[in-house]
């Protein structure tokens, strides 16, 4: 039996899971994530904020350990959107480096989106698909397209925290702002097209914040939950009511849903337009909610 941890650093998150895997076998140790932003300003600076650094290195600090109190044996810890494009990322790297002993990967995005393809479909059956796997992040999102494994792979920039930076100022947005953010993600998902064939998937997977709490919102749940959330199937028309829905609420009114992290008040809008869009372009009638996603898919990598 292997015991590994496995350490997704985002542009809006960062997330540790620690579990067992044996002959196939996967169990669940611990998961935790913390908010911390490393993205913050990045798609405009091109450059990490010295605070986004320091929220995350302490993060980074409560993640190790956790993983020496569990007594993991393997790491792998995985950088993606925010850290490709920064141009100090050295300045991050060597701080983990300094605290857990090893040194990130800064993942392409097509790598990103085949560890996202193995975590959320291996619940799955194979009769299910052909699989598009949507992973909608801070900085960018993954299309993955396979079966029973990853035939077609495109990475764009349309991630909730850089779509909220670049064109979500307000809450509510204006019109304005939302027609342009619609012309920015539109523009993206066509290039993705050209790489992906989008239309053709029997099930659409969404993993990641965004899709987990559009679920919630759809399931009208109280609190998230992230047992009634997993493998939910949440129809197109309620998917585009709940983008509506929170482009039209003031940030208060977002915070107090009782489903709502703290983290996601003010990227939830843009992240569920990106999610409608998708859904819209790809023709899918309901996407299946997946909590399981690259995280999983690092574990089983180096299980």
């Amino acid at each position: 039996m292997s015991r590994v941890a496995a350490i997704d650093c985002g542009t809006n998150s960062i997330r540790l899971l620690i579990a067992d895997i044996d002959n196939g076998n996967f169990r669940e140790v611990s998961r935790t994530m913390e908010i911390v932003r490393l993205g913050q300003g990045v798609d405009k600076t091109k450059s990490f904020h010295p605070d986004a650094i320091e929220r995350t290195l302490a993060a980074v600090q409560l993640f190790g350990a956790e993983i020496s109190k569990r007594g993991a044996t393997k790491i792998r810890f995985c950088a993606t959107s925010a850290t490709r494009d920064a141009t100090n990322r050295d300045l991050f790297i060597d701080g983990v480096e300094s605290i857990l002993g090893i040194k990130p990967e800064v993942i392409p995005g097509e790598e990103e989106a085949a560890l996202s393809f193995i975590g959320a479909t291996k619940e799955l059956a194979l009769s299910d698909g052909p699989f598009l796997v949507v992973d909608i992040g801070g900085g960018s999102t993954e299309f993955v397209y396979g079966t029973d494994k990853v035939e077609f792979a495109k990475s764009v920039n349309i991630g909730c925290v850089r779509m909220s930076e670049r064109h979500f100022t307000s809450a509510p947005p204006t019109p304005g702002s939302i027609v342009e953010a619609i012309s920015d993600i539109d523009e993206a998902i066509a290039v993705a097209a050209k790489a992906v064939p989008i239309t053709e998937a029997n099930t659409l997977i969404a993993v990641a914040g965004t899709a987990t709490t559009v679920a919630a919102a759809a399931l009208d749940l109280d609190n998230y939950d992230r047992y009634a959330i997993h493998l939910s199937r949440i129809s197109a028309e309620k998917t585009f009511a709940v983008a509506k829905r929170f482009q039209s609420m003031e940030r208060g009114e977002i915070e107090n849903l009782g489903y709502m992290h703290s983290g996601r008040v003010d990227v939830i809008a843009a992240g569920s337009l990106v999610l409608s869009r998708i859904m819209l372009a790809t023709g899918a009638k309901e996407f299946v909610a997946s909590e399981s996603d690259i995280l999983d898919g690092m574990a089983w990598s180096i299980s």
